[in-house]
């Protein structure tokens, strides 16, 4: 079962929820195909046949309902989560969903995650990299990660499109095209050096873009830390190891060797970041594994077994 877990829908409802909220962002997700109109799904799944993809994992981030106003957030997330579980069940072979949650209201979160899983069938939650400007390191975060953990259930991080919180990155144009690597690699170390990968061993994170950074520089962070950060709780490329990347590596074939050879195969779960790589750039997603070079049992693994095993679809 070939499972997209990186794909992304916004409806026009919730794009308007949150413009009305004062999110500046919303224009440019607009014109993006990625909506639930007839015509944009039919186009959605006309590229999904041509690709031989049986299914996608829908996520709304980056466009989180996170806020600091509560009961803002907690609307938002309410909207976005009946809208995924009402698609699914308008198209239960072509769609699953991870929930959003109303962050950083952190017991408001947790009520939600309750809904979405005993109500809306939820395949597990969904976070970006900083939430309001908050490492999600943050012991704020620990009962969410706590009840995932209770779950064995999924968390997938996605950058929050803040540049790291630079403007070395966000003044200078760079915050899509290394500016989320960067959040991706930040994100992921926050957690290893807090250990939290290694204290919540049943929550399965799922960090986007083949790791950011990690690929290449899990070495130099090994040997980095041993005294620039003595107190890590467990060597950096172990605690890497107890994490799931996705394929999303824009047809860059080195760099999915590097993670192929970094964190193994069997930690690589298909995605497509759809509908940021449209048109003919999307059977990039698929082809560009199948020409990695790489031994046909693991192409085999990353492309149709690895994600439908992790969220519990194998046997659909």
């Amino acid at each position: 079962m070939r499972l997209d877990i990186h794909a992304h829908l916004w409806s026009t409802e919730y794009l308007d929820l949150l413009q009305s909220f004062g999110v500046r962002e919303v224009a440019e997700y607009r014109q993006l195909g990625a909506g639930r109109t007839e015509s944009e799904l039919s186009a959605r799944f006309a590229l999904l046949d041509a690709a031989h993809i049986d299914m996608q994992v829908l996520s709304a981030t980056p466009l989180s309902p996170h806020f600091e106003d509560e009961k803002t957030a907690v609307d938002a997330a309410r909207r976005v989560n009946d809208e995924y579980a009402e698609l699914v069940q308008l198209y239960p072979d072509r769609f699953r969903a991870i929930a959003s949650l109303p962050l950083p209201h952190i017991d408001a979160s947790l009520r939600e995650l309750e809904r979405a899983f005993t109500q809306l069938g939820m395949l597990g939650a969904c976070i970006t990299t900083s939430v309001l400007g908050l490492s999600i390191a943050n012991p704020l975060f620990e009962p969410l990660y706590q009840e995932l953990d209770r779950r064995h259930s999924v968390l997938a991080i996605h950058p929050a499109g803040r540049g790291a919180l630079s403007p070395l990155i966000t003044d200078y144009q760079l915050t899509w095209s290394i500016g989320a690597p960067v959040e991706d690699s930040v994100a992921a170390m926050h957690f290893i050096l807090n250990g939290i990968p290694q204290r919540f061993p049943g929550m399965k994170v799922i960090v986007p873009h083949l790791g950011g950074l990690l690929p290449m520089a899990l070495e130099r962070i090994d040997q980095t830390v041993a005294w620039e950060a003595p107190g890590t709780p467990e060597k950096p490329s172990r605690a890497a190891r107890r994490m799931w990347y996705d394929t999303v590596g824009h047809d860059h074939v080195p760099a999915l060797q590097a993670a192929v050879a970094t964190f193994g195969a069997e930690r690589l779960l298909f995605g497509t970041d759809f509908p940021f790589q449209p048109g003919a750039l999307f059977h990039t997603t698929v082809d560009y594994i199948r020409r990695s070079g790489l031994p046909e049992q693991q192409i085999a693994a990353i492309l149709d077994r690895n994600a439908a095993e992790l969220f519990g679809l194998a046997d659909r």
